[in-house]
Order: C-alpha cells, then structure tokens, then sequence
C-alpha cells in the first residue's frame, strides 16, 4: 500500500503523517508512506488545501485531519 501526505509542512500536515503512521502500525499494514511537499505535485493531485491524504493514488481526504477511527476506516478499505 502506498499512502501520501501531501503538504507543505505545516503543523497540520505534521500531524496528519504521524497519525497516519500511528494507524498504520497499529493494523499491523504493510505500507510506505510518503511526505509530497512539491507544490506541482500536489495540484496534480487536485488538492487546493492542505493536509491532504492519498491512499494507492485516490485523494481520501483534504483540507483537514480526519480522526484515527476514520484513517483506520479509509486504510481497512485500500488495504
């Protein structure tokens, strides 16, 4: 599974990445995670706000944080 956090660094994307990881380990999933700061690439993405969350190339979310539950939720489904 490839997962994405698109954004420029901010607190949030921050965030968003560690609670990304957090789930991650704890479903035991086998995935990279990938940190895209490239402005160009985010907007090939579509994504005009950021954090952002891309899971195997579809944008799940963005604009804000989801909640763990809902990350496990979108993880379970890609997985």
């Amino acid at each position: 599974m490839n997962i994405k956090i698109l954004g420029s660094g901010c607190a949030n994307c921050k965030k968003l990445q560690v609670a990304t990881q957090d789930v991650v380990t704890a479903l035991g999933v086998n995935a990279t995670i990938e940190k895209v700061e490239d402005l160009q690439l985010i907007m090939g993405y579509g994504v005009m706000r950021t954090p952002a969350l891309v899971i195997n190339e579809k944008v799940k979310a963005f604009g804000r944080i989801p909640s763990k539950d809902e990350l496990k939720k979108l993880i379970q489904d890609e997985a």
